[in-house]
């Protein structure tokens, strides 16, 4: 609410009330809108789910198209609340016209990467696969080295990525082994796919901060600065 004063909590009315950026906004509000034309589709957009059994037969468009579709609405407000609270980090760290590239190259190819891991593992299983946990998770691995490091990226090596990245496998396996999926009835939780996802953000957002930033500036560890090890 507006005070007298005409500003805003103290802060100047000027000032965004949300401070997420607006590629990670986007990218979490496209995931519910995407929903719900796909549960009004007929076919509920199933041609677009990946199965391990494509790979075999050359089929790799799901690959891509799996990450667009899901199998409810808790499963999709999920991801979407987790691309936004993740992606903001890694949002803020790219900026400019490269720094939209950037993002949603780590985003798509985190999502590929995750849904061809998973694919390798069960090669010739024809369950579906669908969801964008695998690219989300590409965004958490990236966070994993951003958060602490106030708006740098940390080493491989620093305690905080190792115990973080630690934490979130360990979760992910234990939930993968309990095999519940929230808001989808009969369906596992492809961990798997989860941990390959995660493992290409935490270690492509070190090259891609060389590529698209300046070093000196985007690279440090809480010893002071220094470039990651990858």
């Amino acid at each position: 609410m507006e005070s007298p004063t005409g500003r805003f909590d103290g802060q100047s009315a000027r000032e965004p009330i949300i401070k997420a950026p607006l590629l990670a906004v986007l990218l979490a509000v496209s995931m519910p809108v995407l929903y719900f034309f796909q549960e009004r589709a007929h076919d509920y957009w199933l041609g677009l789910a990946f199965a391990p059994v494509d790979l075999g037969e050359g089929r790799l468009g799901g690959l891509f198209t799996s990450m667009l579709v899901h199998g409810g609405w808790v499963h999709v407000l999920m991801n979407a609340v987790a691309a936004l609270t993740f992606g903001s980090p890694v949002a803020r760290l790219f900026g400019g016209a490269s720094g939209v590239g950037a993002f949603f190259f780590l985003y798509i190819v985190s999502g590929v990467v995750a849904t061809l891991g998973y694919g390798l593992m069960h090669m010739g299983s024809s369950d579906p696969l669908v969801g964008a946990s695998g690219a989300v998770f590409g965004l958490i691995g990236a966070a994993t080295r951003l958060l602490g490091g106030r708006g740098r990226v940390l080493r491989l090596t620093d305690r905080s990525v190792i115990g973080s990245a630690a934490a979130w496998m360990g979760v992910n396996a234990v939930v993968g082994l309990i095999g519940f999926a929230p808001g989808v009835d009969g369906a596992r939780i492809a961990w798997e796919a989860h941990a390959f996802g995660f493992l290409f953000g935490i270690l492509a957002i070190g090259p891609m901060a060389r590529l698209f930033l300046r070093g000196d500036e985007r690279f440090a560890s809480p010893d002071g600065p220094g470039d990651p090890e990858a």
